[in-house]
């Protein structure tokens, strides 16, 4: 397989179009996006599952306008623009965007992603599997995605697998300790870590497939729980076609220079911006 040059996609198609469409109108936030970027499609999906209303506004991480860099210094997408301050004011880091948005919810439509308040135990061992995506299996994805030895590709995807497993082991840790967690049990909700992991998940079925090869673990109790996760709405809406995705993840799998400020965090062994 050789580079042939595409470039990445600059609006939502499929699913995601739709919902774009569905959020055209001004609100209190606006969620300025990057159709293509998973740490937008988290803060999206919380979004939709909150029922928190929302302006969807696609801007160009890359060509980084000022009207980003006003709300997110570093051009990086997702930033909100809270439109009911006078002057306007801005949040920018998807997690720290979940957190406002959890309390948002609280307050007005009194929705969760966490487990109950009266089961604290249950909601740090939400935040162990959170701080797990975060530390170890988004930096092994792009690790993974950006190796171009074949060596190299071959230990990246061992780590990513490895770092599947583990998730699941922590899944598997919160259901023998308080019954389970989001989506791994069976008639659970959407939870804090699926919306945390799923757009990375979802990539790895369709970009890491594609340009790697690579295989999800099976088993059946994973299969049931990636089924919930890919159909539930909350996160359904939020996708596009496939080729969006392979198209704009083609830079990444050929480790163009200057493919993001992820990208050459990766590349210099720094942490993920």
């Amino acid at each position: 397989m050789t580079d042939s040059g595409k470039v990445y996609h600059r609006s939502c198609t499929g699913p995601a179009l739709q919902t774009v469409q569905q959020h055209a109108q001004d609100q209190d936030i606006t969620l300025f996006a990057g159709c293509f970027c998973p740490f937008v499609q988290r803060v999206w999906a919380a979004l939709e599952y909150l029922h928190i209303p929302y302006k969807y506004y696609e801007v160009d991480p890359y060509q980084k306008p000022q009207e980003l860099l006003n709300v997110s210094p570093k051009g990086l997408v997702p930033a909100l623009m809270l439109n009911a301050f006078d002057p306007p004011r801005a949040l920018n880091e998807s997690t720290v965007i979940l957190d406002f948005l959890e309390d948002i919810a609280a307050k007005s439509t009194h929705r969760s992603l966490f487990p109950p308040s009266t089961d604290p135990y249950a909601k740090a061992l939400v935040r162990l599997q959170s701080d797990h995506i975060s530390r170890t299996l988004v930096p092994a994805f792009y690790r993974y995605l950006q190796a171009q030895d074949p060596e190299a590709q071959i230990s990246g995807g061992k780590e990513f697998h490895a770092a599947v497993q583990s998730l699941v082991e922590l899944f598997e840790r919160a259901g023998r300790e308080v019954g389970g967690t989001g989506l791994w049990v069976e008639g659970g909700d959407l939870g804090w870590a699926d919306v945390m992991v799923a757009p990375w998940i979802f990539r790895a079925t369709n970009v890491l497939k594609h340009y790697r090869g690579f295989e999800m673990p099976r088993g059946a109790k994973f299969e049931a729980w990636l089924e919930r996760l890919f159909e539930h709405p909350a996160f359904k809406k939020t996708c596009s076609d496939e080729e969006l995705y392979l198209d704009s993840y083609e830079r990444y799998a050929f480790n163009r220079p200057n493919t993001s400020q992820v990208a050459n965090a990766i590349n210099s062994g720094r942490g993920l911006p």
